[in-house]
C-alpha cells in the first residue's frame, strides 16, 4: 500500500502525457507541469481523447474518463507542485535542465517529497547530485507508451535511502505498473538494446535495405512485437532520439550508439515523427498512441 496521494509529473510530451494518464487513472491526484500552456493544453486534450476511447472500447466503465480527467490539474507553476508526495521529471535528456528543475523544487517542496526522473540514459546518481535531496531521488523509466505499457526500470542512486526507494516502489504496484530493479548504468534494461537496435534499423532505411513498413512488418510478424521498431521511433521522435544517442554515446562510447546520418537529417526537415505529422510514416492527427 502506498502513503503517496499526489503525483507531479514534470513535462507534458509524449511520455509525461502518459504517466499523467496513469497517475489519474489509479485515482492519484496529478499535477502536470509544462512552462508551455499550448503543450498543456494538447496533453489534456490527449488524455481526453485516450480515455474516451478506452471506454468506448470496454476498457473503462462509462463515465470514468470525466473521473479520471478531473484528477488532472495542469500548471506552469513549479509552486504549483508543493503538495506532491512524489514528482516525476519527464523532460528531454539534458542534465543542466534536469538539475535546474529540480534545484527549483527542492525549494518548494516539503522536505518528505521523494523526486524520480524517467531518464533512459543520464544516471541517476549525477540527476540526483543537482536535486538537493539525492538520498530522496529514485529512477523511474517508465516504458513507451506509458498509458499502455506496464514496465518501469527502478534504479536507486548511489545515496538513494531504502526508505525512499520502496516508498517508490510501493506506488509502482498502486499505479498497477510492473517495476523491476535495474543497477544504475547508462540505457538501464531496455535502452541497452534499444538504441543501438533502433540506430541499426534506421541505417537499413538508410542504405535502401527495405522500407520503414516491410522492416516493421518483418519484426511483428516473426518476433512478434506489437509494434515494429520504426512505428516506435515516430512515437518516440527524431529529435529525442538524437537526445538519447548523444547521452548514451557519450556515456559508453560505442559506435552502434553513435546518432545516424538520417536521424539528423529527418531534424533538419521537421519530419520528427508522430509529433509533428511525418516521420518514417504520415499521421493525419496528433493523437496520443492508443486513442
Amino acid at each position: 500500500m502506498s502513503d503517496i496521494k499526489t503525483i507531479g509529473v514534470v513535462g507534458c510530451g509524449t511520455m509525461g502525457t502518459g504517466i499523467a494518464i496513469v497517475a489519474a487513472r489509479a485515482g492519484f491526484k496529478t499535477r502536470l507541469f509544462d512552462t508551455r500552456e499550448q503543450a498543456l493544453a494538447q496533453a489534456k486534450a490527449q488524455a481526453k481523447a485516450f480515455l474516451e476511447k478506452s471506454v468506448a472500447r470496454g476498457k473503462l466503465a462509462a463515465g470514468k474518463d470525466i473521473e479520471i480527467m478531473a484528477q488532472m490539474f495542469s500548471t506552469t507553476e513549479l509552486a504549483d507542485l508543493a503538495d506532491c508526495d512524489l514528482i516525476i521529471e519527464a523532460v528531454f535528456e539534458d542534465i543542466k535542465v534536469k538539475h535546474d528543475i529540480f534545484s527549483q523544487l527542492d525549494k518548494v517542496c516539503p522536505s518528505h517529497t521523494i523526486f524520480a526522473s524517467n531518464t533512459s540514459t543520464i544516471a541517476i546518481t549525477e540527476i540526483a547530485g543537482g536535486s538537493g535531496r539525492d538520498d530522496r531521488f529514485v529512477g523511474m523509466h517508465f516504458c513507451l507508451p506509458a498509458q499502455l505499457m506496464k514496465l518501469v526500470e527502478m534504479s536507486a542512486g548511489m545515496k538513494t535511502s531504502a526508505e525512499s526507494f520502496d516508498r517508490a516502489w510501493q506506488l509502482c504496484l498502486a499505479l498497477g505498473q510492473q517495476p523491476v530493479r535495474t543497477q544504475d548504468t547508462p540505457g538501464f534494461i531496455l535502452n541497452y538494446f534499444l538504441i543501438p537496435w533502433h540506430n541499426d534499423v534506421i541505417n537499413m532505411v538508410d542504405q535502401g535495405v527495405a522500407t520503414p513498413a516491410d522492416i516493421d512488418l518483418a519484426v511483428k510478424t516473426a518476433l512478434g512485437y506489437p509494434l515494429g521498431p520504426l512505428e516506435l521511433l515516430d512515437m518516440v521522435g527524431m529529435d529525442t532520439q538524437r537526445l538519447l544517442c548523444e547521452a548514451m554515446d557519450g556515456l559508453t562510447h560505442e559506435p552502434r550508439a553513435a546518432c545516424p546520418p538520417l536521424v539528423k537529417r529527418m531534424i533538419g526537415a521537421g519530419l520528427l515523427g508522430r509529433k509533428s505529422g511525418q516521420g518514417f510514416y504520415s499521421y493525419e492527427n496528433n493523437k496520443i498512441f492508443g486513442a
